[in-house]
C-alpha cells in the first residue's frame, strides 16, 4: 500500500472504531482525508474493499515483523516462536481492532464478516504450521485443533485479565498456554482423539472463500510490469532476483518475503506504483498459499 493509501485506510479505521462501520461514511472518509472522491474510488472500490485492505496490511505488517525475528535462529527456537505469537496481538492491541472485529463478526454483514473469518483463519494456518516446526512433523494431525485449543484459552485469559485489570505481559501469557498445549497435544496424540478432522478444516477454509494465487499469474503481471515502465538499475535489479527466485523449483520463501518492502519502496511515487504495490500482494499471497 502506497504511504497515501495508506494513510487513508488509518482515517478510515479510526472513523470505524469511533463511530462503528456502519455509521461512517464514505463521505466521512473522503472530508477526514481531505481527498476528492476520486482519489478514494481509486484507491478502494467500497467500505468493505477499505476494511480487506487493512485487515491484509496487518498481517504483512505482522509477517515481516514475524521474519525479522526469525533471521538467523533455530526454527524450533521457542522463545522466537513466542516473540512471533505475540506481534499480531499487539499490533491488534495497538490499532484497537478487537473492538472492530467483535462488531462485524456480530452484524449482519455477511462479506465482512467472511473478511475476519479468512483473517483468523490465515493466521491460525501460520501458527499452526509454526507449531510443526517447534514441536515436529509428528504433530501434523493434531495442530489445527492445538491452535483452536490454543487461541480460545489465549483469548478468554486476555478477556479475563483486561476486565480484572489484572497486569499481565503477553509474553508470559503465550509462554504458560504454549506449555499447556506441550501437554495437550502429547496426551492427544497417544489416545489418537482429536474433533477436527481434515474434511472440518478444508470445510472451514472453504467457508471463508480463501483467494488463490498462481505462479503464472505472478509471471504475467510481473512480465507486465516492466512492458509499460523502464526500469532504472536498481529496480532491475530487484525485479530480476525476485523473478529468478519466483521461477526457482523450491522457492525460497524467507528470501522472497525481504525482498517485498524494499521492491515495493523503490517504486514509490513512480507511475506504477500501484500497479506494484498488488504485484507484491500478490507475491506475499502466493507465498502463503504453497
Amino acid at each position: 500500500m502506497n504511504n497515501r493509501k495508506r494513510k487513508v485506510a488509518d482515517i478510515a479505521l479510526k472513523l470505524f472504531i469511533e463511530k462503528g462501520f456502519q455509521q461512517t461514511s464514505i463521505q466521512e472518509i473522503i472530508e477526514k482525508a481531505n481527498i476528492s472522491k476520486g482519489t478514494f474510488y481509486n484507491y478502494f472500490t467500497s467500505k468493505n474493499d477499505c476494511i480487506a485492505d487493512i485487515l491484509e496490511f496487518l498481517r504483512y505488517d505482522a509477517s515481516q515483523k514475524r521474519v525479522a525475528i526469525q533471521i538467523g535462529k533455530d526454527p524450533q527456537d521457542r522463545k522466537v516462536f513466542i516473540e512471533q505469537i505475540t506481534i499480531l496481538i499487539q499490533l491488534n492491541d495497538e490499532r484497537n481492532l478487537h473492538a472492530l472485529f467483535d462488531a462485524i463478526l456480530h452484524s449482519n454483514e455477511t462479506e465482512l464478516k467472511k473478511l475476519v473469518l479468512q483473517h483468523r483463519v490465515i493466521e491460525m494456518e501460520w501458527l499452526s504450521n509454526r507449531m510443526i516446526e517447534v514441536m515436529g512433523e509428528e504433530i501434523r494431525e493434531y495442530a489445527f485443533e492445538g491452535v483452536v485449543l490454543f487461541y480460545g484459552m489465549l483469548q478468554h485469559m486476555l478477556f479475563t485479565l483486561r476486565l480484572t485489570n489484572s497486569p499481565y505481559s503477553l509474553h508470559h501469557l503465550a509462554d504458560v498456554i504454549l506449555s499447556y498445549m506441550e501437554m495437550i497435544i502429547p496426551n492427544m496424540m497417544k489416545n489418537g482423539s482429536f474433533m477436527l478432522n481434515y474434511s472440518a478444516i478444508d470445510l472451514l477454509r472453504t467457508h471463508v472463500d480463501k483467494n488463490v494465487v498462481s505462479k503464472p499469474e505472478l509471471i504475467e503481471l510481473a512480465e507486465q510490469l516492466q512492458q509499460h515502465y523502464t526500469f532504472n538499475e536498481d529496480q532491475q535489479d530487484f525485479f530480476d532476483v525476485i523473478m529468478y527466485e519466483l521461477q526457482r523449483e523450491r522457492i525460497r520463501k524467507s528470501v522472497l518475503v525481504k525482498l517485498l518492502k524494499p521492491f515495493q519502496q523503490i517504486f514509490n511515487e513512480t507511475p506504477i506504483e500501484s500497479q506494484v504495490h498488488r504485484f507484491t500482494n500478490m507475491v506475499w499471497y502466493y507465498l502463503k498459499s504453497i
